[in-house]
């Protein structure tokens, strides 16, 4: 009798761990505060003037170096993707932009507050001062007005309503917030007038942040659709409102993807050339074409579905954590909702495992809502794999099918898998729960989400 095989994981591609960076993060913050008190930062606290000063000489400082950590964790560099996912990077985006407001609209009420005081002086007055004596203040404000303006549209419930368009624009502004910040920064930031060292160290987190975005938001993703020279081939519908679009190229062969992986394709005809869109390839790379599968779920992905066939197409990434690099068990689960089947069919493809050792499940709605069926169904029997359609609304199944007793049902060790997840927020978030309700270690569940 043969043994069964050996699962080797994916290596990973640069060995980055998320806490070597959190540390590394952390250590320029207990840098900043050091320099901060290096230069008198303390001797300042013991007059209310003097406190308040002080307050918003350390909101500048750290709001500016949040208004960096956000460009960073945004450059969509390899080694953060891999360390994080994306889908956590946004999030860390998102929310150090709010912090990074707060800390900037700080800096200018204690700082005018304390000047005031100082100089026994109304707020108005001293603001006029301000603005005639030192170089930048009036652009600094400028700055800050614009990361207010980001700060309002990033709220979900904003977002929602405004055009892509105006919201992709205001955070190309918040670039140009940055540099206005930095001027200001340079010019009259206590930090600066009488220290080269410590200009020279923010002039360097400076060149850091801008070198990865040129690098990894601009230059290599220029390199590789050059290389490449992606168009559209083909476009098969699916199922209702749902089509796949195949890509050819040249050397596809030396296309670093992996089944779970997604990119940012930019199609290039008029009034789409600059809008990114995020799909995940939805068949194992082959190094003859690329699929990507998309759902009508707005104008655009609508659109997408008619693009012609001939059209080039630039690409970011690839991007997504979601790859045999995170497995850590021999047996493997994924877990489908919707048009997250897209993924997890590439995963279905390439992911090795002994007859038995790998399941799907699939969470529709309806029978036609399944896309993918036959070939699912193929590689289910090609692969000895387990493939479960979770199909009918919840009400009339009478129980919901990702729900624990579910779940324990159809996969009862579950426990002992390696679990990939992709869907809808709701559904996704359902798992969640099933999962940690089943026993299923954190480190053994891999999910990104798209709605970020």
């Amino acid at each position: 009798m043969s043994a069964t095989p050996r699962v080797v994981p994916l290596p990973r591609l640069w060995g980055v761990r998320s806490r070597d960076i959190g540390a590394l993060l952390a250590g320029n913050g207990v840098l900043i505060l050091a320099m901060w008190i290096r230069h008198g930062g303390l001797e300042q606290l013991s007059t209310a003037s003097g406190a308040l000063s002080a307050g918003g000489q350390l909101a500048a400082l750290f709001g500016t170096y949040l208004a960096l950590i956000q460009l960073v964790l945004m450059s969509r560099s390899p080694w953060l993707d891999e360390a994080f996912g994306m889908d956590r990077l946004a999030w860390w985006h998102r929310w150090l932009g709010f912090g990074t407001v707060w800390l900037i609209g700080g800096h200018v009420v204690l700082t005018l507050t304390g000047w005031a005081i100082g100089d026994a002086r109304s707020l108005p007055d001293e603001l006029l001062v301000l603005l005639g004596t030192y170089p930048f203040v009036l652009w600094g404000l400028v700055g800050f007005a614009v990361f207010i303006a980001t700060g309002l549209v990033s709220v979900r419930a904003a977002r929602r309503r405004l055009p892509y368009e105006l919201w992709f624009w205001l955070h190309i502004g918040t670039y140009v917030a940055i540099a206005l910040a930095f001027l200001h920064q340079l010019f009259t930031g206590s930090d600066f007038v009488h220290d080269e060292m410590a200009t020279l160290y923010w002039v360097v987190l400076y060149d850091i942040a801008i070198a990865l975005i040129l690098v990894f938001r601009l230059g290599q993703p220029i390199v590789a659709s050059r290389r490449h020279q992606l168009r559209v081939a083909a476009v098969v519908p699916e199922a209702p409102g749902v089509s796949s679009i195949y890509l050819t190229g040249r050397e596809l062969d030396s296309l670093a993807v992996r089944s779970g992986q997604y990119f940012v394709f930019r199609f290039m005809t008029r009034g789409w050339w600059w809008r990114g869109h995020p799909f995940s390839i939805s068949s194992a790379p082959n190094g003859a074409w690329l699929r990507i599968t998309v759902k009508a779920l707005g104008d655009s992905t609508r659109k997408l579905q008619t693009i012609p066939v001939g059209t080039r197409v630039f690409i970011e990434g690839p991007y997504g954590v979601m790859t045999g690099a995170r497995r850590t068990r021999r047996k493997v689960t994924l877990i489908a909702g919707g048009i997250g089947i897209a993924p997890l069919r590439a995963l279905l493809e390439s992911t090795a495992a002994a007859p038995g050792e790998l399941v799907l499940l699939y969470r529709a709605g309806r029978k036609e809502d399944l896309v993918f069926k036959d070939e699912l169904d193929l590689l289910a029997k090609q692969r000895k794999a387990v493939v479960r359609y979770l199909v009918g609304h919840r009400q009339r199944m009478g129980s919901d099918p990702l729900g624990p007793a579910s779940i324990r049902r159809l996969v009862p060790d579950i426990a002992e898998h390696d679990v990939y997840v992709c869907g809808p927020d709701g559904m996704m978030d359902t798992v969640d729960h099933t999962l940690w309700m089943l026993g299923v270690p954190r480190s053994q569940i891999h999910a990104e989400r798209f709605s970020y």
